[in-house]
């Protein structure tokens, strides 16, 4: 018989990292950091039964196996940050919908299509187009559709996508808004000279790692004594790259970047980030101000959709780069943004855009502008996602590892199966089938809001 999605499960789950101020910065004083769950059901017809946003309560991992026959699921998320996160999980669910019924080796078969499927929906695109809820919902079903992919060839995603030819990768992308930046041919030229050197590059980060730099020190709810005691910390810990929040107070900023900066010594990395807090002209104001630590980059100083905005901040403050992505919606706006030379460093999202396949047309982007890409990686499994982005992205599409670094921060990956790896200031590469986006049966429902354990029983404060 035909396998077949029999039904999309939708979780609300969030955790009250509010309570300890984990997460903070100057847009987003208390974040809960919450997940749009959703797990694509496998079965042998394609009519759901269970229906609605319970779903199965089984605690089934898939079984990867390169024939697919013991797959039965595949998990994926888009990350918010606590209220709102009802609209992802509804839009999740009205997107996922048109995937019930669809043969897994239809979906699994033509990622490519199955992706431009979700996304041509003429009614919910009414809603967006590409972006907003919409496109956070859409961004959870198309990543478990990855995950479910990668667990039938029995491959870690990053490696599914780098066996890839360049004509499949190349087929993964919605070109019609791109080509006037890159041509599809263009693309097809850039992946096929990588080829020759993806065993060697594929070895190299199995052996070394990918590049990590940690946020988990710089919080901006965090007083003066835990940010020395965690920048020390990292020292310790060998990381080479650290960042801190700021965009509240200038006078604030200045006295944590020396703190941290006179523990973290002249020769690690130090960045810093506004969360779009800025104008334009107040933004140079503070990397004038704050020039003299030495900072990297300069993380989403003003509106994430001003891209002339972002052109004059990185024309003012060089050789300091402008960093920004994490709310880029879509692949247009990356466009934008590279055309413009408005940003130095590229940083993409595995569930602001729209699942891998955007994701993989951002990659390409960058790699033909010649643009390191960073991922933005602080929440609730970012990190468990955009590791295999990059390690894709060195090799088969940019082949480098100069100036990039992965946004690690360390919170909650106790409640993954496959949860991120680090070691010294480095990613291990992920070996499980998947995308490593699932997580605990047991924490779903314990943190399933509103009525798990941890949101009905729980004492103490929520954002507010």
């Amino acid at each position: 018989m035909t396998a077949r999605i029999v039904d999309v499960e939708t979780i609300d789950v969030r955790f009250p990292t509010s309570r300890a101020l984990d997460g903070s910065d100057a847009m987003n004083e208390a974040p809960d950091y919450s997940a749009a769950y959703v797990v694509l059901h496998v079965g042998d017809d394609g009519r759901g039964e269970r229906g609605g946003d319970e779903g199965g309560k089984g605690d089934a991992n898939g079984g990867a196996g390169d024939d697919g026959s013991e797959v039965t699921e595949g998990h994926g998320f888009t990350f918010t940050i606590g209220r709102g996160t009802d609209l992802a999980v509804g839009a999740a669910r009205a997107i996922g919908e048109r995937a019930i019924g669809m043969s897994v080796d239809e979906i699994t078969g033509d990622l490519g299509a199955f992706s431009r499927h979700l996304l041509g929906d003429s009614q919910l695109r009414w809603l967006g187009p590409d972006k907003g809820a919409i496109h956070l919902g859409a961004a959870a079903v198309v990543n478990a559709a990855w995950d479910l992919a990668a667990k039938r060839a029995g491959k870690p995603v990053w490696k599914l996508l780098a066996d890839f030819t360049p004509q499949q990768i190349v087929d993964l992308v919605d070109w019609r808004y791109l080509k006037d930046a890159l041509t599809p041919e263009a693309a097809l030229e850039l992946l096929r000279s990588q080829v020759p050197g993806r065993a060697q590059r594929e070895a190299y980060v199995r052996e070394h790692g990918y590049p990590a730099y940690t946020t988990s020190a710089g919080w901006l709810g965090y007083d003066d004594e835990k940010l020395a005691r965690l920048c020390r910390e990292a020292v310790e810990q060998g990381w080479d790259s650290v960042k801190l929040k700021v965009g509240a107070d200038l006078a604030d900023d200045v006295r944590r970047c020396r703190i941290a900066r006179e523990i973290i010594g002249p020769d690690r990395r130090l960045m810093i980030d506004a969360n779009q807090t800025l104008g334009v002209d107040e933004a140079i104001e503070w990397a004038d101000a704050l020039r003299e630590f030495g900072i990297w980059w300069f993380e989403e100083p003003t509106s994430p959709d001003d891209v002339l905005g972002h052109a004059a901040i990185q024309r003012r403050i060089a050789p300091t780069h402008v960093a920004t992505g994490e709310h880029a919606h879509n692949a247009v706006m990356f466009k934008q943004f590279l055309q413009a030379e408005a940003i130095g460093i590229c940083q993409i999202d595995a569930c602001r855009l729209g699942g891998v396949n955007e994701a993989v047309a951002a990659l390409l982007l960058a790699a033909a502008h010649d643009v390191p890409v960073c991922p933005h990686a602080g929440g609730v499994g970012l990190c468990e996602l955009v590791q295999h982005l990059s390690v894709f992205d060195y090799v088969a599409v940019s082949g480098s590892m100069e100036n990039r670094v992965v946004e690690y921060v360390d919170h909650l990956h106790e409640h993954f199966h496959d949860p991120v790896r680090v070691e010294g200031s480095r990613y291990c590469v992920p070996e499980a089938p998947g995308y490593s986006a699932q997580i605990r049966r047991e924490t779903l429902e314990a943190h399933r809001f509103p009525e798990g354990a941890v949101w009905s029983g729980a004492a103490g404060p929520v954002a507010s």
